[in-house]
């Protein structure tokens, strides 16, 4: 009998703690096609400026009801943690990777040097083309090229190739206000795969033809420019000027699938050249390593799954309802259940600046390049940005880069 009452005192427990957190609602959002940031503003200058937009359809979207309820969704309900540039977007290019980590090293000369500094994005893009291109031909063919990286590429290409100005490369030519790759990485990748059939392997033909086809529709990067009245190269600049050393930033990461407490492989298409330099903690670790970042003054560049019923573009606010999963399930079996089968996929990159508390949850302040964050109206402050709660970064955001000073007690961990 006592046995029994103990069981079902238990199960009464379990269904309180089930239960403890108010359900969720949902409802269908009517889309206008053609109406948004992406239609109006990027995709008609892609297609020039006379050109008419697509016709206009209409389609339905499944999503979490999130009206009554009182979301940080203001700037000024943030602390932002360093000085970042205003929001650029990355239009209809695929380069989130490179712009809300080049946003981030902008943070960070700031917070070493207290310069303020807009580099070029389009010069690493440019650059890591040229990398992809190259392991295709080692690999003869068995290489991902596409538009998508990792935020350890824009370090990478550091190390390789330094850094420029956005003023001395941006990338837009013939009158361009914003990018679009779409042909250029369809010509490259035409020309690659005939590479194929011909078996014309030829490393130094290969990329300066790569080149090439880059130079005809986003311009040739500078080899040497000036700055302070200086005539310096691109790894001057890095070097001596921004101050950057890229051997200091880390890739921090959490995912059940390999072992905790070791550098390993983030196993995704755009890690490309299957970068093992991924710093792998428990959940409990990386969630208490980005919140310490943040609140000791570091920023991160952040990537992860953007495409939830939790995440609303009409209101920027990213949450997890509970008809996804309860707050106090989301774990390590729950954020590596949907990396695996697939719901959760890495794909976009962004710029955590800012934090704030509500109802005893976190939130975060993300900088973002893409359309999405756009939909509002264009002089707030609120515009090209979006709100993170906790839960959301939680089961998510899979990865993060940082300067290994704001992680040092995690790293120390590590072995050798």
């Amino acid at each position: 009998m006592k046995k029994f009452a103990i069981i079902l005192i238990s199960l009464l427990l379990v269904s309180s703690f089930s239960f403890s957190q108010k359900k969720d609602k949902s409802k269908f959002l009517v889309i206008e096609k053609g109406i948004g940031y992406y239609y109006e503003s990027i995709l008609k200058d892609v297609r020039d400026v006379d050109s008419k937009l697509e016709k206009k359809d209409v389609y339905k979207r499944f999503q979490m009801d999130q009206s009554g309820l009182k979301m940080p969704n203001k700037m000024t309900d943030y602390k932002t943690v360093s000085w970042h540039n205003p929001t650029i977007s990355q239009g209809n290019a695929g380069t989130c990777w490179c712009y809300s980590t080049t946003s981030f090293y902008e943070s960070e000369v700031f917070r070493l040097t207290g310069k303020k500094v807009k580099l070029s994005e389009i010069y690493i893009a440019y650059w890591e083309y040229v990398e992809k291109a190259r392991r295709f031909v080692q690999e003869r063919g068995d290489s991902h090229f596409s538009q998508g990286s990792e935020a350890n590429a824009v370090t990478r290409m550091f190390k390789k190739y330094g850094a420029v100005p956005y003023s001395e490369y941006m990338g837009l030519i013939n009158g361009r206000k914003f990018h679009t790759h779409e042909k250029m990485v369809k010509e490259m990748n035409a020309y690659l795969n005939s590479l194929k059939e011909t078996n014309a392997w030829n490393e130094a033909i290969v990329l300066e033809t790569i080149k090439n086809i880059m130079n005809h529709h986003i311009g040739m990067p500078p080899t040497k420019f000036f700055v302070d009245g200086k005539k310096i190269t691109p790894k001057q600049y890095l070097q001596e000027y921004l101050k950057i050393n890229p051997n200091d930033y880390v890739e921090i990461l959490s995912y059940k699938q390999e072992p905790y407490w070791e550098q390993v492989e983030y196993k995704v298409p755009d890690n490309w050249w299957h970068s093992q330099e991924y710093y792998n903690v428990p959940l409990d670790i990386y969630m208490d390593a980005l919140k310490n970042a943040i609140l000791n003054g570091y920023t991160m560049s952040i990537g992860g799954d953007v495409s939830e019923a939790g995440f609303l573009r009409s209101t920027n606010c990213a949450l997890i309802p509970t008809f996804d999963i309860p707050s106090e399930f989301i774990d390590e079996d729950a954020r590596q259940f949907r990396f695996s089968n697939k719901t959760t996929t890495d794909d976009h990159g962004m710029h955590l600046v800012g934090h704030t508390t509500k109802n005893g949850k976190d939130w975060y302040l993300i900088k973002d390049s893409s359309s999405g964050s756009r939909n509002n109206d264009e002089n707030a402050l609120e515009f090209g940005f979006y709100f993170f709660q906790e839960d959301y970064i939680k089961l998510k955001m899979m990865g993060f880069t940082v300067h290994k000073d704001a992680v040092k007690d995690v790293l120390k961990k590590f072995k050798k």
